[in-house]
């Protein structure tokens, strides 16, 4: 998940939260938000930190006109950590929680946990309306909504185009331009994620969805490696050992690719939308040869399916108070919210109206580029145990240098099963 992390406000209830997600054993943790307060109920707000998120809920209790106030209960900056706190906190069926803030990996092991509710009616008819498919996806669990997707996300080509005038449209021509570069002694990198954690599984997942493959079945109980998973690993070997690829690859996360590349050493990146605005403020000098392309296909010609991204809202099982809050979320990632936090925090609007508004053009000039990506963008294996299976994935996967396909391609198959089954991972 790719968002902005600006340096909020944080409560003492927070820090303490924060110290708190590290022990393994825990009596349930006690709650941030205060109780109701003359007759006015308090929803909170569970949510990782978001620049300028409390300016969405200011206008939302503004809005509400004292049916209910949104406490914006700020969580961790990682998805690990923010997932920690939130399952020990259903699971012990804390009714403090009210709304949400959820990794779009995390709806399928919460609604089949039963600790968020069905979104029904015209809270759901709000949710599907408007809303592009992917992100609306990523929403559902066995047929039903069980969230309201907030914003989005799928990652581009970045490229320079002093160095390269035309993007390349294949991995192969990525390579091919990459390893001409180095031969002329110019930047040539490609500079991406590669380290043992989510963003390798994502690396790995926009390949085989690309190659038409699948790791798992569609109903999400068995593991399948068919032609595409394999073809997917085929390209990650040849990618990691051609040559082109900085030495940190098999250690590096986003910011890593994105340092590495505003420091000039790569000709080719390929990240979330928010490495832009870093640009812009950052290395302005670098930004103006900088251009954008869709993410590189297998095949010249063939469909590209990158791996989409996001965060979306629920409502709590145990919320004291489900109806304001299934309101709640109506305001939280409404169009104006949602062109607010994209405008001021980089998030991608997940409703496609938003796209056209006029203020778009400015903090997105690559909006056209991320909204063709959007409409074909693959989700991540739909699975309760995913949490599993990106475990072992990002396991079987590094350093992706060592990748055997046909023998990766079977211990993979083994293991994310094992990892659907629950066997030997520990969520």
């Amino acid at each position: 998940m790719a968002i902005s992390y600006p340096h909020p406000r944080r409560t003492l209830c927070v820090r303490a939260l924060a110290a708190t997600a590290a022990l393994a054993l825990a009596a349930p943790l006690a709650a941030c938000g205060s109780d109701d307060e003359g007759g006015v109920p308090t929803l909170n707000l569970y949510q990782f930190p978001v620049e300028h998120m409390q300016d969405v809920i200011d206008q939302c209790n503004q809005q509400a006109a004292g049916k209910y106030k949104i406490v914006y209960q700020v969580l961790p900056r990682t998805a690990d950590d923010q997932r920690v706190q939130m399952v020990r906190r259903l699971a012990a069926k804390d009714d403090s929680m009210d709304i949400l803030g959820m990794d779009v990996t995390w709806t399928q092991e919460f609604a089949s946990a039963n600790w968020i509710r069905e979104f029904t009616g015209a809270d759901k008819s709000e949710v599907e309306n408007g809303t592009l498919e992917g992100p609306l996806a990523s929403a559902e669990y066995e047929g039903k909504l069980y969230a309201a997707p907030n914003n989005t996300n799928v990652q581009l080509l970045w490229y320079r185009k002093d160095l390269v005038p035309n993007p390349p449209q294949t991995w192969d021509e990525m390579i091919q331009m990459a390893l001409q570069l180095k031969q002329q002694g110019k930047p040539h990198q490609v500079l991406t994620m590669g380290a043992q954690y989510e963003g390798l599984v994502v690396l790995y997942n926009s390949l085989v969805a690309s190659a038409g493959g699948h790791v798992v079945s569609d109903d999400g109980k068995s593991a399948v490696m068919d032609a595409g998973a394999l073809k997917g690993l085929e390209v990650l070997k040849k990618f990691a050992t051609a040559g082109v690829t900085s030495p940190s690859f098999p250690n590096a996360i986003e910011d890593d690719a994105r340092h590495a590349f505003q420091n000039g050493e790569g000709a080719f990146e390929l990240n979330w939308p928010y490495v832009w605005a870093s640009m812009q403020s950052e290395t302005p000098d670098l930004a103006k040869n900088v251009a954008w392309a869709p993410y590189p296909a297998i095949d010249a010609g063939t469909p590209v399916h990158t791996t989409i991204g996001g965060s979306n809202m629920a409502v709590s099982s145990y919320s004291k108070h489900p109806g304001q809050a299934f309101e709640a979320i109506r305001c939280l990632r409404g169009p104006e919210s949602q062109k607010t936090l994209a405008v001021k925090a980089g998030q991608a609007p997940s409703i496609e109206s938003v796209y056209s508004d006029p203020e778009m053009g400015k903090a997105y000039p690559m909006k056209a580029t991320l909204l063709e990506e959007l409409k074909t963008s693959a989700p991540r294996p739909r699975t309760p145990a995913y949490q599993n299976l990106s475990t072992v994935v990002a396991a079987e996967l590094s350093p992706p240098a060592s990748i055997q396909p046909e023998q990766t391609a079977k211990s993979l198959k083994s293991s994310i099963q094992d990892a659907i089954d629950s066997k030997g991972v520990l969520p």
